[in-house]
């Protein structure tokens, strides 16, 4: 991979996106602020902003497919990276939770949620559901393998151990269980072989996890097996 760019962080969207532990939020991140292109970065503070400046109520309305397509209200900027990290401070610092401080905001004038004096944020009810899955682990001189997620939605583009989802089985003995999002992971462990190369993979040290990007769900996984040798 560090071929495919020379030693270079990309400086496309979709180039970064095929790293690992990069997805949409970190790759517009990563445009704006390092390399100044016109983009913004959706976390929970510019989301926020949106809502309220325009008056986000609905579920439909308030879906992370539709903030992403919202965005395009906030405009753009010769100073990508400064005017980026300036709409998130606006959502951190003056667009807050509870008690936003509009006197001081400097969108105030056209907000939907001032004029309505209504600035109660709405969220999406999420229904926990029960699934199933078989994760397979992998193991070569002390390393497990990992592949980069590209079979589901939640931590899409992040690097997890091998999965497969399973229908609800019957005698399933699980060995971990998650609540990620809205659903209830129940997970099955089972020891495999490789017999061919695995797509987009790699391996791992799980004595020196502090050097990969791993979202939590892995690292949890990682300490699970070391802890039942």
């Amino acid at each position: 991979m560090i071929k495919d760019f020379n030693k270079k962080l990309p400086n496309n969207f979709l180039d970064l996106k095929s790293l690992p532990g990069i997805g949409d939020y970190t790759a517009s991140a990563i445009l704006a602020i390092a390399f100044n292109k016109p983009f913004i970065p959706l976390d929970g503070n510019v989301e926020r902003v949106l809502k309220r400046y325009l008056y986000l109520k609905k579920e439909n309305q308030i879906q992370k497919d539709n903030l992403i397509k919202s965005k395009k209200v906030l405009g753009t900027s010769s100073r990508s990276s400064d005017y980026a990290q300036a709409l998130m401070e606006l959502g951190a610092l003056i667009c807050k939770p509870n008690n936003p401080l509009c006197e001081k905001c400097p969108i105030s004038k056209n907000c939907k949620s001032i004029a309505k004096q209504d600035f109660i944020l709405n969220k999406i009810k999420k229904n926990s559901k029960d699934k199933y899955f078989l994760l397979k682990v992998y193991k070569k001189n002390n390393k497990y393998l990992l592949v980069k997620n590209r079979n589901f939605n939640f931590l899409k583009n992040f690097n997890i151990f091998p999965m497969q989802e399973l229908t609800k089985p019957k005698n399933f003995n699980q060995n971990l269980n998650f609540k990620l999002s809205n659903m209830n992971m129940n997970i099955k462990i089972k020891n495999d072989k490789m017999i061919k190369p695995i797509p987009f993979s790699y391996w791992i040290d799980p004595k020196k996890l502090k050097n990969y990007t791993l979202p939590t769900f892995t690292k949890k996984i990682v300490t699970y097996l070391e802890n039942h040798k």
